[in-house]
């Protein structure tokens, strides 16, 4: 897994809670990059980095657990085009994002590594750290 080594950088550690990621909302999935790392880029700009396994939900499919690596899964990449329709934290680290189609995607905390960020083009940024606490730089629009 690639870090993401935000955890040196003067991140604004806040407690754990859940939150809403409304800057998500309403965005299309644009591309999904796979890798050692997923990237799931939305109209807008906005990106979610993934470094470890995601669990996707999907209607009348049942659950998938997609993981990154020498060959990742391209699971994710069925999700191209598709609306979200909320995205938020939870308050042990989890990210869920919720899709129209009712598609979701849940990325949980792991203890060793950072697990998820998400990013928009305005600057802010929130990271899951290894064992599940959030940071965050900047304000969510």
């Amino acid at each position: 897994m690639l870090p993401v080594m935000v955890t040196d950088m003067g991140a604004g550690r806040r407690p754990r809670r859940a939150r809403s990621l409304e800057m998500l909302a309403g965005r299309r999935l644009e591309y999904v990059r796979l890798g050692h790392a997923f990237v799931l880029s939305f109209t807008g700009g906005g990106q979610v980095l993934v470094e470890t396994a995601v669990q996707l939900a999907t209607p009348g499919s049942g659950q998938i657990v997609a993981e990154p690596g020498e060959q990742p899964s391209d699971a994710l990449a069925t999700l191209l085009g598709d609306e979200v329709a909320s995205a938020r934290t939870g308050d042990g680290g989890e990210l869920t994002i919720s899709f129209t189609s009712g598609a979701e995607v849940l990325i949980c905390p792991h203890a060793d590594v950072e697990s998820w960020a998400v990013t928009s083009p305005d600057g802010f940024l929130i990271v899951c750290l290894a064992g599940g606490e959030t940071a965050t730089w900047g304000e969510e629009a």
